[in-house]
């Protein structure tokens, strides 16, 4: 899930951007109204945590500006429990309000509901030969065997399972799973992917096909191969 946080408050932005990235999330971050309205509407985001009350431009602004153009999912967040805020924020747009302080789980739960109604003709289990993908639950199995995955080992196995049979390059991988502003020349993708190959290919070589394939200067795809075989 790629999420934008537009927050001022330092220490809430670092908590939200700690917390989200920790389940996997790529987060992109703003801190006044004018760098959040151009990164929502210049890139394209699952999810937007917008804070009401923002230096340079309020968040009202800033909502009216995205549904201009986006109809990207947003929840607002406020310090004010004040009903003509929440009816303002909802009026001007907003799929979802928070009141300050609020609990990280209360709006992980509300992020993954409102990217999941964004995503209503996404399958919620993949599978690829005999590798199953458990989207809601992130997990994962090859053979009916767990396969023990960090959260960003899982994210970037989703992102390439959404796209089975393309190949993704090392660019397009990092944005998805990882930073907007990557630099791709570092080695962490294919850190990244031989960690992940040596999870879910290398410990069934013997009975399974390989399904993480690299593409010599194009990229990576996750793929059967007719040459490898069905798997048992």
């Amino acid at each position: 899930m790629k999420i934008l946080i537009v927050e001022d408050e330092l220490k809430t932005a670092d908590y939200l951007h700690k917390g989200l990235s920790e389940q996997g999330c790529a987060v992109d971050m703003a801190h006044n109204g004018l760098d959040g309205q151009h990164l929502a509407l210049e890139h394209d985001y699952d999810v937007i945590v917008l804070d009401a009350m923002l230096p340079g431009l309020d968040g009202f602004s800033v909502l009216r500006a995205l549904r201009t153009v986006k109809q990207t999912p947003v929840i607002m967040l406020t310090a004010r429990d004040s009903v003509e805020d929440r009816i303002k924020g909802l009026h001007d747009g907003a799929d979802d309000y928070l009141i300050k302080p609020f609990s990280f789980l209360e709006l992980l739960a509300r992020l993954q509901a409102l990217n999941r109604r964004g995503r209503t003709q996404e399958p919620m289990q993949l599978r690829i030969a005999n590798l199953q993908i458990d989207l809601l639950g992130r997990k994962a199995f090859r053979g009916g065997t767990r396969i023990d995955l960090t959260a960003k080992e899982f994210a970037l196995l989703a992102v390439l399972a959404r796209r089975q049979g393309e190949i993704l390059s090392k660019t397009a991988i990092a944005e998805l799973v990882w930073d907007m502003n990557f630099d791709s020349n570092t080695n962490v993708v294919e850190v990244a992917i031989k960690r992940l190959r040596d999870k879910i290919d290398v410990p069934f070589a013997a009975s399974s096909p390989k399904l993480l394939h690299t593409i010599r200067g194009m990229g990576y795809v996750l793929e059967l191969r007719a040459e490898e075989g069905a798997a048992p």
